[in-house]
């Protein structure tokens, strides 16, 4: 492999691993600081591709396609925890299961509803659809460039809220002890629909950027959710640096063993999380327990 080939997989790899941060961050905020376990994470991650291919073509404009279907999931997550989502906490996980299953059927059914069944692809205006040269003969999308900028620049934001912010600190408290933060007073309560929300916008935004690059089709977040939740316990439940950690090194595996070892490129990444979790039970951030 000569150094212009290298460079872009390694390109490959990190825009891959930043677009799976970005859904496996919501589900890390959703399962490890709300205690939810979210099987329909992947549906919003299709739901978002949807909306900013419909929001696109009707407006003839990229931009309000991907910041339209990240508007609108946040305020489908915000409606969802309000009516159904706030009724599980501290329930049991079956339960949790069961509910997040019917939201499955349910969106996937709106989905069909309203956009119907056929691949549809997002045009990009021009100034997106351009290469920069690497090397004599090789190329790379400035798309791909620009998803991988947004992405650091989403998960820098993030970074900067959860460490920096009053509501940052209202998270990490409530994920480290949620009945202590409740007894001091901390309104950890009315936070957990805005985190809900958010880990909902974030997969839908994922969904969003990279729907130019695989198209948009049914089912399209199936394979995502599994990543998301192979993320959350490789990098340790509730950690989004760990997820981030997480999220990078799939990339690489996954993009550089489809090109060393396809025949085994398929279960290089399970076998990264069995080599983890044999090492580290908690996952690479993951705390211990006392």
């Amino acid at each position: 492999m000569d150094i212009g080939t290298f460079a872009i997989q390694l390109l490959n790899a990190v825009q891959y691993g930043l677009v799976l941060f970005l859904v496996a961050s919501g589900l890390t905020l959703v399962f490890g600081i709300l205690g939810v376990i979210n099987l329909a994470h992947g549906v919003f991650y299709m739901l978002g591709a949807y909306l900013a291919w419909w929001l696109t073509v009707a407006t003839g404009n990229f931009a309000v396609g991907i910041l339209g279907a990240f508007a609108i999931s946040f305020v489908v997550g915000l409606a969802l925890e309000s009516v159904f989502i706030r009724r599980l906490y501290g329930r049991d996980h079956l339960s949790q299961v069961l509910l997040s299953f019917g939201l499955i059927l349910v969106v996937d059914e709106l989905r069909q509803m309203l956009f119907g069944r056929d691949v549809q692809s997002v045009p990009l205006p021009e100034w997106l659809s351009g290469s920069l040269p690497l090397t004599d003969v090789l190329n790379y999308p400035v798309y791909r460039l620009v998803v991988s900028l947004l992405c650091l620049a989403v998960a820098v934001a993030i970074f900067m809220v959860i460490r920096r912010t009053r509501i940052g600190m209202m998270v990490r408290a409530g994920a480290e002890n949620r009945e202590m933060t409740r007894a001091l007073g901390i309104p950890f309560d009315s936070v957990n629909r805005y985190v809900f929300a958010v880990g909902i916008a974030l997969a839908a935004l994922a969904g969003a950027v990279i729907a130019p690059i695989s198209t948009v089709f049914p089912g399209m977040g199936d394979g995502m959710l599994i990543l998301s939740f192979v993320v959350v316990v490789l990098g340790g439940i509730g950690s989004v640096p760990g997820a981030a950690i997480g999220a990078l090194l799939i990339g690489l595996i996954d993009t550089f063993g489809k090109v060393f070892m396809p025949e085994l490129a398929g279960i290089l990444v399970y076998v990264l999380m069995a080599v983890v979790l044999v090492v580290r039970p908690t996952g690479i951030l993951g705390k211990r327990e006392v």
